[in-house]
């Protein structure tokens, strides 16, 4: 599934007229293959052992050129560095308060969020997100020690 989802991802930016290089090809493997909605420095730091010429610079234009074109969401919470999601499935966030750790989680029923605001504001409302704000489970176990 997830070499599937990288040909497929590799493939719509050669439609665009995107240069595939071989460290583009290894930030989307990696961004494929992670849930946990790096940070830039991350993905450099994952990549700096494997990868020939990256450059923090390289990861960084590389992803704006990535939310762009809509393959990777940057996600912003206060004042921390930006996250990035790869999954291209509509999802929202559970982030904890204490480590900063994000995981994704579906619920099918908060699609009828962007038709009840249209309805209440006049809005014509064409995305929403979500972030709800606890402590992870890990955070939880050192707490209660």
């Amino acid at each position: 599934m997830e070499d599937a989802t990288v040909e497929k991802t590799i493939q719509k930016l050669r439609d665009e007229g995107v240069r595939i290089t071989s460290q583009r090809y290894e930030i989307i493997q990696y961004l494929a293959s992670t849930h946990d909605h790096p940070t830039a420095d991350e993905i450099y730091h994952a990549l700096a052992d494997t990868v020939t010429d990256v450059s923090v610079a390289t990861v960084y234009n590389n992803l704006r050129l990535f939310t762009e074109k809509g393959i990777v969401t940057e996600l912003k919470f206060g004042d921390d560095a930006s996250r990035f999601d790869f999954t291209q499935k509509p999802h929202y966030h559970a982030c904890c308060v204490r480590c900063g750790r994000i995981a994704d989680f579906y619920y099918p029923g908060l699609e009828d969020v962007e038709m009840a605001a249209g309805r209440l504001t006049g809005y014509q409302i064409n995305q929403h997100r979500l972030e709800v704000y606890g402590l992870c489970p890990d955070c939880q176990k050192l707490e209660e020690s």
